[in-house]
């Protein structure tokens, strides 16, 4: 009996030291990530857009810190949900993040997908962008008062472009028009037609985000109305708010990354610090300035709150708007 009984206890020891010697490779291997192997990151709207532009510069800095090569995959359509769902799929590991923003809440809330900002594990925010409402530069309207006084006038006429049903510049068209009391014809497009069926003449205008037509703007191709943001955005200096023009509203969009929840928290950690180094230099400031965004770097557990709050805000919104709808 003792001979079994000390094979017994030889036995639970060899178990012993395999099990801490697995849990040592395991703790390598996050303390090691990425390792040189590259790290794909889901952006959730067409090339040349401004969701895309941004990212691009975010992970060549990325790629930079973390010695490895974060690679952009455009997967547009259904104003965000197929590129979350994508993402979320995947093995939660690290290596495939998402350039996420407040679209997370918006596809959740509008029916798009089943998925909400719970399926993910929030990195960090990375910048802000003031959506804009802006018409052609021979267009009648000079300012926002202007515009609301046609639309009075004509109920239905006016037609406002956005980046597709749900998304944020369509939510913030919603809000706007909605508190000016006015009816107007919502138009979704794909995220890369939006201005391009402005300058051909399909709409009368559109909401759209700085990076897809700050360029138009300081080209004097298009004129900007409006921005919907709390104070007027220096990228913008010369736009007065709708707040000014007397429609409070104002609807930031910010763009960050997220990982599959259940990712290591070493890999999360040294996402994190990329990303913060990335933001931090001048490198990036001057990007930024040069697509009219503003950095904002948010660690992942305060980024997380802001996403929770905004979420149940956006609920409200939504469901107030007519639009909150349940994904089958």
């Amino acid at each position: 009996m003792r001979g079994y009984a000390g094979r017994s206890v030889c036995a639970r020891l060899v178990v012993a030291l395999v099990a801490a010697a697995m849990l040592q490779v395991v703790a390598y291997a996050q303390d090691d990530f990425p390792g040189g192997k590259p790290i794909e990151l889901t952006v959730l709207f067409p090339a040349g857009t401004s969701a895309d532009v941004t990212a691009r510069v975010l992970a060549d800095g990325m790629s930079k810190q973390l010695n490895t090569n974060v690679l952009v995959v455009n997967r547009p359509g259904a104003g965000g949900a197929i590129g979350y769902k994508y993402v979320a799929a995947q093995s939660a590991d690290g290596y495939h993040v998402v350039w996420n923003s407040n679209s997370i809440s918006t596809t959740f809330h509008t029916g798009m997908m089943a998925l909400d900002y719970r399926a993910f594990a929030p990195v960090a925010r990375v910048l802000v962008e003031t959506p804009v409402l802006v018409v052609k530069s021979d267009a009648s309207w000079k300012d926002l008062r202007e515009l609301i006084a046609y639309a009075k006038s004509n109920p239905g006429k006016l037609t406002v472009g956005n980046s597709g049903a749900g998304s944020h510049t369509h939510i913030s068209a919603v809000m706007l028009f909605k508190a000016a009391g006015v009816e107007v014809t919502d138009v979704p497009f794909g995220a890369a037609q939006v201005m391009p069926s402005l300058l051909g003449g399909h709409v009368n205008s559109v909401m759209q985000l700085p990076g897809a037509l700050a360029a138009l703007v300081r080209g004097g191709n298009v004129r900007a109305v409006a921005a919907l943001s709390m104070k007027r955005d220096p990228a913008f200096a010369d736009v007065p708010t709708a707040a000014e023009q007397g429609v409070n509203v104002a609807a930031d969009a910010w763009r960050g990354i997220a990982v599959p929840k259940g990712a290591p928290a070493a890999a999360i950690a040294k996402l994190e610090d990329a990303i913060r180094k990335t933001v931090g230099s001048s490198q990036f400031v001057k990007a930024c300035e040069s697509l009219s965004v503003a950095p904002a770097f948010l660690p992942g557990a305060e980024f997380g709150r802001l996403i929770a709050k905004e979420d149940r805000e956006l609920a409200l919104v939504i469901q107030s708007l007519g639009l909150k709808k349940s994904a089958n």
